[in-house]
C-alpha cells in the first residue's frame, strides 16, 4: 500500500523528499505575458530570456512582462516560431534565480503527478499565479508538428497559455499550450532546447511608423511609442513650444501604469492642415488588476526637422463609450 501510494502520489520514491514548497516556488517564478489583443504566462528559461506561446505574442510587437510583485518590462527583443508555437522574450534586465532549466530528455512513468502554472482568465482575474495538478497519460506527436507534447489530466483554461508543466519537484518537463474538449497538450521540454536555436524574429510583429507624413501619422507614431514604452521616441515628437511646459521625467512619469495603447482612429480634423483627430484606448495595470480608459480629441502639430511634432492638444476621457465609438 505504502509502495503504491508513493507511486500514485509522487510519481517514484526519489521525488518523494523534493515536493516540498515546489508550487510555492512556481507561483513565485512565472510571469504575466500582456498584449493589445492576447494575455498569457511565460517563465524565464535563462536569467533575461522569458519563454512562451507564439500565439501569445503574435501581432503584438509590444507585449508587456509582469512580474508577480507587480512590476513590467517591455521585452528588447522576440524571436518565434508559429508553427512549433514558441517564442522568447528578451529583457534587458536579469533574473537568474527565476529561470528554469531545459532539460535533455523527459521521461515520465504512467499516472506521474505533474504540476501546470498560469494565470487563467489573464488580467480578468486578478491574484497569484494558479498551479493545477494532474497526471501523465502519455506522450503525443503529430507528423505535421515541429514538437512533441505531453497530455496530462490537467484542464487548461485561457491565460495559462506558455506557463510551465513541471514534475512533483518543480522541474521543467513542458510548457502549457493547448486544451480542447478535456484534453490538455503541453510541448515537451526537451523538444524546446532543441528548437530555441533556430527561433527567430521573421514572424514577429514589428513597429513601423513615420512622423514626418502627415499630422494623424505622427499621432498614430506617438501612441505606437507609448504603446512599446519607447518613451525616448516619443519624447523626440514635443515640438519646443510643448517642452516649455514638461521635461523627460515629469512626461514619462504619466504614463508608468500603462501596459497598452490601442488607437482607433487617427484621421485628420476636418479642414485644417496641422490638427489631427484621435480616438485611443489604454491599458493600465493598478494594483494587480487592468483598467480600460477611453479618450478622444485632437492634437495640433507644428513641423520642425522634417517631422510633424505635437504642439498643443485637447483630449478628453469619455466614460461609457457607445458601441460605434470603437468603429
Amino acid at each position: 500500500m505504502i509502495t503504491d501510494y508513493l507511486r500514485t502520489q509522487y510519481g517514484y520514491y526519489g521525488k518523494f523528499f523534493c515536493t516540498y514548497g515546489a508550487k510555492e516556488r512556481l507561483q513565485k517564478s512565472v510571469v504575466r505575458i500582456v498584449g493589445g489583443n492576447s494575455e498569457g504566462t511565460g517563465f524565464f528559461i535563462s536569467k533575461n530570456r522569458v519563454l512562451t506561446n507564439f500565439h501569445v505574442i503574435a501581432d503584438e510587437p509590444a507585449p508587456k512582462i509582469i512580474f508577480p510583485d507587480g512590476s513590467f518590462v517591455t521585452p528588447a527583443k522576440m524571436v518565434g516560431d508559429s508553427m512549433a508555437d514558441l517564442a522568447i522574450l528578451y529583457i534587458e534586465e536579469e533574473f537568474p534565480d527565476l529561470a528554469f532549466s531545459l532539460p535533455d530528455s523527459v521521461n515520465l512513468i504512467e499516472d506521474e503527478p505533474v504540476l501546470s502554472t498560469g494565470y487563467p482568465m489573464g488580467t480578468d482575474l486578478s491574484g497569484e499565479a494558479t498551479t493545477l495538478k494532474g497526471s501523465f497519460i502519455d506522450y503525443r506527436k503529430s507528423k505535421n508538428d515541429k514538437v512533441g507534447y505531453i497530455q496530462t489530466s490537467i484542464s487548461l483554461v485561457s491565460g495559462m497559455s506558455g506557463g510551465p508543466l513541471t514534475d512533483q519537484c518543480g522541474e521543467l518537463i513542458g510548457v502549457n499550450t493547448m486544451g480542447l474538449a478535456g484534453i490538455s497538450l503541453f510541448i515537451r521540454a526537451d523538444n524546446i532546447k532543441e528548437m530555441t536555436p533556430y527561433l527567430t524574429e521573421v514572424e514577429i510583429a514589428q513597429i513601423a511608423v513615420d512622423p514626418s507624413i502627415s499630422p494623424e501619422e505622427s499621432v498614430r507614431a506617438f501612441y505606437t511609442y507609448l504603446k512599446a514604452r519607447r518613451m525616448e521616441d516619443g519624447f523626440t515628437l514635443l515640438s519646443e513650444d510643448y517642452l516649455q511646459k514638461t521635461d523627460f521625467e515629469e512626461w514619462t512619469n504619466r504614463f508608468t501604469d500603462i501596459l497598452d495603447v490601442d488607437v482607433v482612429l487617427t484621421e485628420r480634423y476636418e479642414d485644417t492642415d496641422d490638427t489631427a483627430y484621435v480616438k485611443f484606448i489604454t491599458k493600465n495595470w493598478n494594483d494587480g488588476e487592468v483598467d480600460y480608459h477611453y479618450y478622444e480629441g485632437t492634437w495640433t502639430m507644428v513641423v520642425e526637422d522634417g517631422v510633424y511634432k505635437i504642439r498643443d492638444g485637447n483630449i478628453q476621457e469619455v466614460f461609457s463609450p457607445e458601441w460605434d465609438w470603437f468603429y
